[in-house]
């Protein structure tokens, strides 16, 4: 784990709480972007919600759960109690995965046509511990995405069509720093930080595919 991070895994949410503001860069639907939090949600939903209001099933569950302010907030149809967390570390970066991982609507981008429902999801969280710029958040989360790419490809998951799947119909990702340590510029697959992001986002996937795929048999 990471200091002054705790995460919190339930049937509900996955929670993860900083001691001070984490940076966040994500593509989230509350509060999605480049953005300051002291928590970040990835709160379960039914697969045929509507989520007419994603800004207010979050804040409806960090308001009963009493989360600490502000939070980014990810919805998913995955079962987040089977969240997998995985950290690694190298030349004084560390990184920590939280993934919950569904793949009833698995896609290959650039091929699949536009979903016209959602199920589902991979949804990464990835808590750097270092005082990363907002070009390294980015990069970073490049990195992360493409980990989950050759992870889905390793793990023999194919659209319906019988294409090698590059991702779900629904997926999204948080990447966020500590702002600890020195200054880091980069965040790709080369560098120090990237490395250990690579390395955590790609531990949590193995497991959570893994898992996912003997738990639908």
């Amino acid at each position: 784990m990471i200091a002054g991070v705790t995460v919190e895994i339930g049937s509900e949410a996955v929670v993860v709480v900083a001691a001070q503001r984490f940076r966040v860069l994500s593509s989230a639907v509350h509060l999605g972007g480049f953005a300051e939090a002291r928590a970040i949600l990835n709160v379960h939903v039914a697969k045929d919600a509507p989520c007419a209001d994603p800004s207010g099933t979050i804040d409806a569950f960090a308001r009963r759960a009493a989360v600490p302010g502000p939070w980014v907030g990810l919805l998913t149809g995955a079962a987040t109690e089977h969240a997998v967390i995985v950290t690694e570390a190298t030349e004084g970066c560390a990184a920590m995965a939280v993934v919950t991982v569904g793949l009833s609507h698995p896609v290959a981008a650039g091929h699949s046509p536009i979903a016209r429902d959602a199920g589902s999801t991979i949804n990464l969280i990835v808590v750097v511990d270092a005082d990363a710029e907002p070009a390294a958040l980015v990069n970073a989360a490049m990195t992360a995405t493409e980990v989950k790419g050759l992870a889905l490809r390793d793990g023999g998951i194919l659209t319906v069509d019988g294409l090698l799947a590059s991702g779900t119909s629904t997926d999204a990702v948080a990447i966020a720093a500590t702002g600890r340590g020195a200054s880091v510029r980069y965040g790709g697959p080369a560098s120090p930080l990237g490395w250990a992001v690579a390395r955590a986002v790609r531990g949590a996937l193995d497991r959570g595919i893994r898992e996912w795929q003997e738990r639908s048999r």
